[in-house]
């Protein structure tokens, strides 16, 4: 790429802050970024843990070892995902974790005629045979994939899901940038498209409140601006009429619904 991926703007936020963010609303248990030894990273969400692959330039085995390690005993089951994957959906996420069932150990999506290790679910059983692999040196996935009990994914099965069917028909969510060209045409894509409601005190003028207003925002502070509305201390967000945020760079995907209203209101 030139430049560190995870730094890589992305709507006035970074690529490491969206995926992080996409990632904690699919599955609300702990989120972890695994990065090479010292490597410097973007600001991410609170609660973002950090760790570091055991010896840097190792591949994805090495990153996946260090994940797996981090959340053992605080989870069962894995989503993991690259950080160059701007266009993952929360729907995705939870399409695939839920595939995982108990016949199996890893939830493989397959897209695009290509499987996508990068994009899939894996049970923390599996950290002593990733450990084993990496001992070995026998570095690719699909050397894992031969040891245990996967469930590919194929795209019928992952548009089954009435939500990825809607808000990712193309399944946008394998999609990763490898070259500035990719990065670049990504970039250009519109922002997703987002419902707004103004409530009380930030009415203002914008409309009926049970009206939404449609807008294309990749941010909670895009969402704003869209509706000419300054995010600051004064104003809140429900996002999708249960998550309370004021962050700005909380990430936004196809199909949100975010209310904006006083901080104050009903205080």
């Amino acid at each position: 790429m030139g430049a560190p991926k995870a730094a890589l703007e992305w709507h006035g936020s970074t690529l490491l802050r969206r995926v992080t963010g996409i990632v904690a609303r699919a599955t609300g248990g702990p989120v972890v970024v695994v990065r090479a030894p010292d490597q410097e990273l973007p600001a991410m969400p609170n609660g973002v843990e950090v760790t570091e692959d055991a010896r840097e330039g190792r591949g994805p085995l090495e990153g996946l070892a260090a994940g797996l390690a981090a959340v053992n005993g605080r989870a069962e089951v894995a989503f993991v995902s690259s950080t160059d994957a701007p266009l993952l959906h929360p729907a995705f996420v939870r399409r695939v974790v839920g595939a995982l069932d108990g016949g199996h150990d890893v939830a493989l999506p397959q897209a695009g005629g290509f499987p996508h290790p990068l994009a899939a679910a894996y049970r923390i059983a599996l950290l002593p045979a990733v450990e084993e692999l990496i001992a070995a040196d026998r570095m690719r996935p699909a050397f894992l994939f031969e040891t245990c009990r996967v469930r590919r994914l194929d795209e019928a099965l992952l548009l089954a899901d009435p939500a990825v069917a809607t808000f990712d028909p193309a399944l946008d969510s394998v999609l990763n940038l490898n070259e500035p060209a990719d990065y670049q045409a990504a970039r250009a894509r519109p922002a997703p498209e987002i419902a707004v409601r103004c409530y009380g005190a930030v009415r203002r003028g914008r409309g009926a409140s049970r009206t939404p207003l449609v807008v294309h925002a990749a941010t909670l502070a895009g969402a704003a601006a869209a509706v000419d509305l300054e995010l600051d201390e004064h104003v809140v967000a429900a996002l999708n009429g249960d998550q309370i945020t004021r962050d700005p760079d909380e990430p936004l995907a196809a199909g949100d619904t975010v209310a904006f209203l006083a901080a104050d209101a009903g205080g």
